[in-house]
């Protein structure tokens, strides 16, 4: 069984996003997992809330086949936190599907994995300019592949976000 895991921020993750994508996922009976930063009730914009299992310092890569970042104004706040960007380096390191949407991009962008990867964000330019500055080739398509590497641009591309990971475990 194909397992995900799916890190949100513990304030303002998007409901969409995560809702979307988890869903998408599910649907294909993919085993998923929920983290942040702590297991403390997480809330997203729009209200949703979720209790992570664990921690992303309890998180085994090895446990995993896929990482998956969800977006939202809150997302941004993940950079603060040095494990998430080893997380994401050690998933990357052992070739495993990463992939974030929305604002989500930024963190796979300063953890050093997009340099020379087409990637995309959510379009707004502080966000576009982070991903160039930490050396991603920038695109305006909803839902961007590239290597190992998915990235999306949006609540309204989640559908299709969650499509195409399921499509790299032929699901």
């Amino acid at each position: 069984m194909v397992k995900v895991l799916i890190i949100i921020s513990q304030r303002n993750f998007n409901d969409t996003e995560f809702s979307v994508t988890k869903k998408t996922l599910e649907q294909r009976e993919v085993e998923v997992a929920v983290s942040s930063i702590t297991k403390e009730e997480a809330l997203g914009m729009d209200g949703l809330r979720i209790t992570p299992g664990k921690t992303v310092r309890e998180t085994n890569p090895n446990e995993y086949d896929a990482l998956v970042i969800i977006g939202g104004s809150g997302s941004p706040n993940l950079l603060n936190y040095p494990e998430i960007l080893e997380r994401v380096r050690q998933f990357h390191e052992k070739e495993k599907i990463v992939s974030a949407i929305c604002l989500a991009p930024i963190i796979l962008a300063k953890a050093g994995i997009l340099k020379n990867i087409m990637s995309t964000v959510f379009p707004i330019d502080w966000a576009i300019t982070s991903l160039k500055n930490n050396g991603a080739n920038y695109s305006s398509d909803h839902v961007v592949e590239d290597g190992n590497i998915i990235t999306a641009d949006g609540p309204q591309s989640a559908g299709e976000f969650g499509k195409r990971i399921l499509k790299r475990f032929n699901l």
